[in-house]
């Protein structure tokens, strides 16, 4: 069996599992590992089962947070019941939408964002069944 879960980087883990929590409606499924230094090395969430690991930024690993000047390098797709009630949180974060909620035939109700912590993510609703 193949796997792929994404691995990522942030400024503040804890202000980010938070983040998270309150807006995607995550579960932190391991407890941060927390190291000498104070910094989170490892924890991971997960919202319906999708589930995503995280760090602190580790200048000795080369790992490091999106740097907000540039554009996503990589989008996070997460399909989520209610598209609008996760935008309606995102935006009430303090985040911008830059695309949605919106339906895309073919694809479904979609809307996307960048999280607070540098993050594009996509979000994702099926359409119901025409007929």
């Amino acid at each position: 069996m193949s796997e792929l879960t994404p691995y990522i980087c942030v400024n503040d883990s804890r202000a980010a599992i938070d983040w998270y929590r309150d807006v995607l409606g995550a579960e932190l499924t391991v407890e941060p590992i927390v190291m000498d230094d104070g910094a989170v090395g490892h924890c991971e969430l997960s919202v319906g089962g999708a589930r995503w690991m995280m760090s602190d930024a580790f200048a000795s690993a080369d790992v490091a947070p999106p740097d907000p000047r540039r554009g996503a390098c990589v989008t996070l797709h997460l399909g989520v019941d209610d598209v609008d009630l996760v935008a309606a949180r995102v935006v009430a974060s303090g985040q911008t939408l830059a695309r949605g909620p919106e339906d895309t035939p073919g694809v479904g109700r979609v809307a996307v964002f960048r999280d607070p912590f540098g993050h594009r993510w996509f979000l994702n609703q099926p359409l119901p069944a025409a007929g």
